[in-house]
């Protein structure tokens, strides 16, 4: 069961280096450039999420508890993207909003009904 969750984190490297990477890499490229360049990496991000979520299907999770599970592991790769590739300062609040974003994955998987 453990292999949806490495695609999610794959998918999320993927998604988030197709949002955020051309404002590092292709800052100054014409606008064309950098949506291109965004679509062509959102294709490897559809390549591990679809499967994932087949995976999770197959196993009879919710579309909430996929997506929650999702924007969680969104999360847990953006932190790290952001203070390595962008230099950003960790603040005290993402801990905080980390922690509403846990109560979200318990609310959703507390109830099985």
């Amino acid at each position: 069961m453990s292999l949806p969750f490495i695609f999610l984190i794959i998918s999320n490297c993927f998604m988030t280096l197709a949002w955020y990477g051309h404002l590092k890499y292709l800052h100054d490229a014409p606008l064309w450039q950098a949506i291109l360049f965004s679509w062509i990496i959102a294709l490897l991000e559809y390549s591990f999420m679809i499967p994932a979520t087949r995976i999770l299907d197959a196993h009879g999770w919710s579309l909430g508890q996929m997506k929650i599970t999702q924007e969680a592991m969104t999360l847990i790769v953006f932190v790290p993207f952001m203070l390595l590739l962008f230099k950003q300062p960790l603040k005290l609040d993402y801990l905080w909003a980390g922690f509403c974003l846990l109560g979200c994955v318990y609310f959703v998987f507390r109830s099985q009904n």
